[in-house]
């Protein structure tokens, strides 16, 4: 009988482990399933957690690079101190910069719009790196030594290369406008206004019809970027018919723009302060726009575009550079101990125009605006001579000097060459 049962059992011993296995199986599934269900439960109820995302968002939104990277563009009326210290450099390392630049430009004539770069460690808040354009070929990079708030030196020269173009166009409206038609850069543009300045008014003297020629160097680096203007060499106004060519001279005691017969350009005052402008109000008695009866008007009004670029008219020294009432924002100037000028209604004032400051012939101080007791924008200017304010259009003033001797010699060598080159490009042989 129980030979009988074992083998039984035997026979079923094989379904009876396959049930077992089943059973186990469901019992672990059931087991892992509803653990994983409960891990995946806190896992989203901990992404969920709102003071942990505050804390991870706070984490990474305070994560910053160690090396912060700038690239601050001059604005008008900043210096280097007033710069680095909106970034935070520590006054000692602002000294030593300061110090270092002194033996390579003048720090009053930071220009706008240059570029100024810093690498600053936001960890140690320290200034790593600084550098600065100081020429139109020469950089100044200043590395800070370890452990010090003292700096390497290095100056880094860009190869330039020296083009001379030549451009020529009819003058169908203004010359401003017929310069610009031919790409020709605004800085040179300028530049031909105020070596004409001293016996042309861009406003009554020109006419349809006219066309100048002008031929300029300019620098280009390795990447083909033009880089900074050089001389005019040759320019000519054709006004009405007649030609008034000048040439310029290269000499460390004559250096400058003559005419052809060896005269220099340069006046006492220019004739007019502004390009591009037209006489709206002449000197004398005249109705007030304003006021509305009759008064002296004792300087002479060229409309002008706003922000029109304004010359000053000689060298001289800035005696007032701020607001002068019905005159809005004016700069005065006094040339020597006969000649003063006045210039009024300005929008702005050139990037470093105060007083005491010394400017040249030509040198921009301003751009036509319409502050003060105006209209609309022009230039209100004021030529006062012994104390005595007069009609700049009418006032007779001395001309250049004359080259004599040996230096006309090589001013007429200078000249040939100068009309050879212009010829030669003309026709394509240069």
């Amino acid at each position: 009988m129980n030979k009988i049962i074992l083998k039984y059992l035997t026979q079923k011993l094989e379904y009876i482990l396959i049930c077992l296995l089943v059973f186990f199986s469901i019992i672990f599934t059931s087991f892992y399933n509803q653990k994983q269900k409960n891990f995946n439960n806190n896992i989203n109820n901990l992404i969920d957690n709102v003071y942990l995302e505050k804390t991870v968002n706070n984490i990474f939104n305070n994560f910053k690079p160690r090396y912060l990277k700038i690239e601050h563009e001059v604005l008008k009326g900043e210096s280097f101190v007033n710069i680095l210290e909106n970034y935070n450099v520590s006054k000692i390392e602002i000294n030593e910069i300061v110090k270092i630049l002194k033996k390579h430009i003048n720090l009053n004539n930071i220009k706008t719009n240059d570029y100024i770069k810093l690498t600053i460690d936001q960890s140690q808040k320290k200034l790593i790196n600084f550098s600065y354009k100081i020429s139109k070929n020469k950089i100044i990079n200043l590395t800070s030594k370890l452990k010090s708030n003292s700096f390497d030196e290095e100056i880094i020269t860009t190869k330039l290369t020296k083009k001379i173009i030549y451009k020529e166009n009819i003058i169908t409206n203004s010359l401003y406008r017929a310069a610009q038609n031919e790409d020709i850069p605004p800085s040179i543009i300028i530049e031909f206004a105020r070596i004409y300045g001293f016996q042309v008014d861009f406003q009554r003297d020109i006419r349809k019809n006219d066309y100048f020629q002008i031929l300029f160097e300019t620098f280009f680096d390795e990447k083909n970027n033009n880089i900074e203007r050089g001389e005019i060499l040759f320019a000519n106004l054709n006004l009405s018919g007649i030609n008034y060519p000048l040439y310029f001279l290269k000499d460390q005691n004559y250096e400058g723009h003559y005419d052809e017969n060896g005269k220099s350009i340069i006046k006492t005052l220019m004739k007019t302060p502004i390009n591009g402008a037209r006489l709206s109000s002449s000197f004398g008695m005249r109705k007030h726009p304003i006021d509305g009866f009759n008064k002296m008007h004792r300087g002479t009004d060229f409309a002008a575009p706003l922000g029109t670029p304004i010359m000053a008219s000689g060298d001289g020294i800035i005696t007032k550079s701020g607001w002068c009432g019905g005159g809005g924002n004016c700069v005065k100037i006094k040339h020597n101990s006969t000649y003063q000028t006045v210039y009024a209604h300005m929008s702005k004032f050139a990037s470093g125009i105060k007083k005491g400051i010394r400017v040249k012939q030509g040198q921009v101080i301003g751009f036509v605006g319409s502050t003060g007791k105006s209209t609309g924008p022009h230039l209100h200017y004021e030529v006062i001579v012994d104390g005595k304010r007069v009609n700049s259009q009418t006032l007779k003033l001395p001309s250049g000097k004359i080259l004599k001797g040996d230096i006309r010699k090589e001013f007429e060598t200078q000249k040939i060459k100068l009309n050879v080159l212009k010829s030669e490009i003309i026709i394509g042989l240069n």
